[in-house]
């Protein structure tokens, strides 16, 4: 069990959380620090004290005062009205780390809702309810309002949820799992809503995603190595030594593992070639940066995820509730983004390295890896397919944090779209992914060509677990199915982890 205390949650541990089914709880400390600010907000409410989206409308309506007697009828109505989202829902995965992310933030007990709506949350999870939320609609700021709306309906028994991997109202999802809707009190329908848990809990996953990525980038990238006869030199200690970014030298030190006693490598040192082409020679300079932008977006999301976002702000120690603008989603925005370049260029030098594998002028290999050229067509296409994906991604590597568009008459007047971001950047690391796939399908054949020589000893383990869904091509098949097989060993992981069982833990 994950337990959550509002300041020191990990991306890992929201992959628990989301992924494998972790359930949750509340520190000790927490449950005193969100009752103290409950307690906060009471007594401003009891004195009277204008405080926005306690007893004010919202938004462009923050100047309407509302009676007291409908305090709780306007948390309601909050939730309803902005149930606005639209398209296909986020993935049960990406909806249970929004749900944590949101109770980890109301840990820290800056919000003012009860203890009861944060332990309603939490029993949503356990219990795997998980909420219908519509991936379009949120600018990202006042954060993410639409995507949180429809998850905080399924608290008050309204909206949609799945359970058990069916889809029912969401009324009927709680009674399916023993739980009764909560009634919304001062402040808890804001509370529920305001903040950047959607693009960052896609983010994170996303994230971790990428970072598993960038490891399988340099084994395939080693194996491409190696199936063109290409030189270790670009990648001496001693050159990355000079210009020390700390993710190039890790690249370097990375395909030295890999390719220890290759006896491909052995065969050609006195070849007459004295430089490869860039997207060899420069890979750790491609593949450093890419890890270096992804420790950047790391830091901000750790950040976030342990960040007060609401609007307005409690502080129970002083004794006082405060506006502000906590909930517009820059930094994550620009985090995503950047994220999404980075990632980009990852799979855009993978579709270089394929290239170079099938073209014969660079290769020394029969063309597009078929010695029954003409009559068969080899791989051909994956060049053509992993050209598509690349291209595909520089539109999606197009920065979102860059728009703005005003909201609520003009007073919410600049916005982030970092949501926008996140759901870009899944899709663009899901295409490098499989451009990645077919780049280790194309080197794999490659390799195949110079047996009996052997790679490497981390890509003749890779070759191996290969080599187990995917034969070698004798004559032209439906390529399709082994960019899946291989696909399916990356993303499970299995294909990472048979590497480093010989060739010990890569950076």
């Amino acid at each position: 069990m994950v337990v959550l205390d509002g300041f020191s949650l990990t991306p890992e541990e929201v992959y628990q959380i989301a992924v494998q089914g972790e359930e949750v709880s509340l520190s000790g400390e927490a449950e005193e620090r969100i009752r103290a600010s409950r307690a906060c907000i009471e007594k401003a409410v009891k004195e009277g004290k204008r405080i926005y989206g306690v007893n004010t409308g919202f938004g462009a309506l923050s100047n309407v005062v509302i009676d007291a007697s409908q305090i709780e009828q306007l948390q309601e109505n909050l939730i309803r009205s902005h149930c606005t989202g639209v398209g296909e829902p986020f993935s049960e995965s990406e909806v249970r780390a929004m749900m944590a992310l949101r109770a980890n933030f109301f840990a820290r007990g800056n919000s003012g809702v009860r203890l009861e709506l944060v332990q309603q949350l939490i029993d949503l999870l356990n219990h795997q309810v998980h909420p219908v939320v519509p991936q379009k609609g949120s600018v990202g700021a006042s954060g993410d309002l639409a995507p949180l709306a429809h998850l905080a309906s399924v608290l008050i028994g309204e909206g949609e949820a799945f359970y058990k991997g069916e889809r029912l109202p969401g009324r009927e999802a709680l009674d399916r799992a023993g739980l009764e809707p909560i009634r919304l009190k001062a402040k808890e329908g804001l509370g529920m809503i305001n903040g950047t848990q959607t693009m960052t809990a896609v983010g994170v996953l996303g994230l971790l995603k990428a970072e598993r990525l960038v490891k399988i980038a340099d084994i395939v990238g080693a194996a491409t190595l190696d199936a063109l006869r290409g030189t270790l030199t670009a990648f001496d200690p001693d050159i990355q030594a000079v210009r020390p970014h700390p993710g190039q030298m890790e690249v370097a030190e990375n395909f030295h593992k890999l390719m220890k006693e290759s006896e491909i490598t052995i065969s050609h040192k006195d070849c007459p070639r004295i430089q490869d082409a860039y997207s060899l020679r420069c890979i750790p300079q491609v593949h450093g940066a890419v890890r270096d932008v992804l420790r950047y977006v790391r830091n901000v999301l750790t950040i976030e995820i342990n960040a007060a976002t609401d609007n307005p702000l409690v502080f129970p120690e002083k004794d006082k509730v405060e506006s502000g603008g906590n909930f517009h989603g820059e930094p994550v925005a620009f985090a995503l983004d950047f994220m999404g370049i980075a990632m980009s260029e990852l799979g855009g030098i993978s579709e270089r390295r394929i290239e170079k594998l099938l073209n014969p002028v660079f290769s020394d290999l029969p063309p597009f890896l078929t010695d029954k050229g003409g009559l068969h067509s080899g791989l051909m296409m994956i060049q053509v397919s992993a050209a598509s994906l690349a291209s595909e991604n520089k539109i999606l590597a197009s920065p979102a944090s860059v728009d703005s568009i005003p909201t609520s008459s003009d007073k919410e007047d600049h916005v982030s779209m970092g949501t926008t971001a996140a759901r870009k950047v899944h899709e663009l690391i899901e295409n490098v992914e499989h451009i990645l796939a077919m780049e280790i399908l194309a080197s794999s054949q490659g390799l195949y060509f110079l047996e009996p020589m052997k790679p490497g000893i981390g890509i003749q383990a890779a070759y191996k677990l290969i080599r187990e869904v995917v034969p070698p091509i004798e004559k032209d098949r439906r390529y399709h199915e082994d960019i899946r097989a291989i696909r399916d060993l990356i993303e499970s992981g299995r294909l990472l982890d048979v590497v480093e069982e010989v060739c010990g833990s890569l950076h």
